[in-house]
């Protein structure tokens, strides 16, 4: 099992696709997830979504990143349900009901979540950083500083996390209890920000001189030896996001 938005080798279709392709496709989905609230429509995306990555052979990193969105879109679920009351009630409140409709809302936020939110982070288990970062230089046209500064922070999201890994390891071995509840957990995690910050800046520091001895400044569009052709996959792959956005707006538009 592969680590947090760490890169996975193989040869399926997401692999081989062009990565600038891949992110405007991931996009274009996460767009039009959020552009319709149509529960039937969502739950084909989410399905397609599983299916893609499935694909790619990313069923278990899929399912941890399900679990991670269903924990978060579940908060906003409860909230949704306890503001709107819509549709016919169900469960009386002091200050309203909970009805069909709340549900249904609540329901619609969870699917629409989690549907946008897998091919975005399916991106960057299937392709490397450095070719996101050349691809969207050369063919996107975006300035060289800001394409790096995007994959960097990406690139330091599971580095961070293992810093801390081993931070709360350390303290474990001290005879610190982390077993508990959610509120002991953030009381004793708080304290180990410190030390995570004081690495954080080593880090950062190490990377931003290396990659001043590495000509950061001089890096071109032109600087890139490798190249990223459009093949017909990537032209296809396109359509269908463009057509999957463009039936969002339009049952958005009927009021579907």
């Amino acid at each position: 099992m592969a680590k947090f938005l760490e890169y996975v080798p193989g040869n399926s279709f997401l692999h081989r696709m062009n990565p600038s392709v891949k992110l405007i496709c991931a996009v274009l989905f996460a767009i039009a997830c959020f552009a319709t609230s149509n529960l039937a429509f969502l739950l084909v995306l989410l399905v397609g979504a599983l299916v893609l990555a499935a694909s790619c052979g990313l069923g278990r990193e899929t399912a941890g990143l399900c679990r991670a969105v269903f924990a978060f879109s579940l908060i906003l679920a409860v909230v949704i349900l306890l503001t709107t009351p819509h549709g016919v009630p169900l469960v009386p409140l002091p200050w309203g009901f909970i009805g069909t409709g709340s549900l249904l809302a609540a329901l619609t936020v969870i699917v629409r979540l989690m549907a946008a939110a897998i091919p975005l982070f399916l991106v960057f288990y299937v392709t490397k950083m450095n070719d996101i970062t050349n691809s969207a230089v050369k063919q996107l046209h975006v300035p060289y500083k800001y394409a790096f500064t995007f994959t960097s922070t990406v690139h330091f999201i599971p580095v961070f996390m293992n810093d801390m890994a081993g931070i709360m390891e350390a303290q474990t071995a001290r005879g610190v209890e982390f077993d508990g509840s959610l509120v002991k957990k953030v009381r004793l995690m708080i304290p180990l920000c410190v030390p995570l910050l004081v690495s954080s800046v080593r880090k950062t520091n190490s990377a931003a001189i290396a990659a001043e001895v590495r000509g950061f400044n001089l890096r071109t569009r032109e600087s890139g030896y490798k190249d990223y052709p459009l093949g017909a996959g990537d032209w296809g792959a396109l359509a269908v996001c463009v057509l999957v956005l463009a039936a969002a707006i339009a049952l958005a538009a009927l009021g579907l």
